[in-house]
């Protein structure tokens, strides 16, 4: 028994919205079995079975929403051996269960803390560069690479079913992370330059001593074991109240 390829391309659609009834007592179970109820449909004739199946997969269930796909593709790809008799009803719930942890970290630290934050970088820096269309041209970007990655993902997890874990490690997502997280810190630093290089034109060189104070203070604080957003917060008030006393000193109001 398989499902269509139409109700496939339904069941995607649908986990694109996995986390449109997140609640605390299942967090995505709502949205999981949304996203596989079409498959469901085509595979369990019977009512009984067809209820027993969405009953499962009301389970409660998290994981990051772009990873999720291949449990997606992998949870269908499990309830059609079970629609034939080759696996017992609790082998959907178990490879979920299995890989819904591991897919959440790697999709964290891949989309939220590099690919994300490398791409925010490259918007702010093409803003300064050419001005807002290179906001528009970095999100098209990133959604472009996260939406292929998410059909991928619900493609291999649908085709191979466990070993969906063999494909996953062949992308070295972790990898590309680290060499994103490196980029984006470049990217956030030319940002950084040019605009302390445009503040010193017009101001004599005073904004590029305060932006060298600020950032040596900074990294010394860092370096030290300080945490992250309190130095921040404490570089954003140091440069307001440096820029106050400038326009008072130059007699602004």
């Amino acid at each position: 028994m398989s499902v269509p390829p139409v109700t496939l391309r339904r069941v995607f659609w649908r986990c694109l919205f996995l986390q449109a009834a997140w609640n605390r007592r299942g967090m995505q179970n709502l949205g999981f079995a949304y996203a596989v109820d079409p498959a469901l449909r085509c595979l369990y004739a019977d009512p009984g079975r067809r209820t027993e199946a969405l009953r499962r997969h009301l389970a409660t269930f998290n994981c990051h929403p772009y990873t999720a796909a291949a449990i997606v593709g992998g949870a269908i790809h499990h309830e059609e051996r079970v629609a034939s008799g080759e696996e017992p009803g609790r082998a959907p719930q178990a490879y979920k269960a299995t890989l819904q942890g591991p897919l959440a970290a790697i999709g964290d630290g891949f989309f939220w803390t590099a690919l994300r934050p490398f791409f925010g970088a490259l918007a702010a820096l093409g803003t300064l560069l050419v001005g807002w269309p290179a906001v528009v041209a970095a999100l098209a970007v990133y959604n472009a690479i996260h939406l292929a990655l998410r059909v991928r993902l619900f493609r291999d997890g649908y085709l191979l079913g466990d070993a969906i874990v063999g494909e996953v490690a062949s992308l070295s997502l972790p990898s590309l992370a680290q060499l994103l997280r490196v980029g984006a810190a470049a990217l956030a630093g030319f940002s950084a330059a040019i605009g302390v290089s445009r503040g010193a034109t017009g101001s004599g060189g005073a904004t590029a001593a305060v932006a060298l104070v600020a950032a040596v203070l900074g990294y010394a604080a860092l370096s030290r074991g300080a945490r992250l957003l309190p130095v921040a917060y404490a570089a954003i008030a140091l440069g307001a109240g440096t820029a106050l006393a400038a326009a008072r000193l130059h007699g602004g109001p």
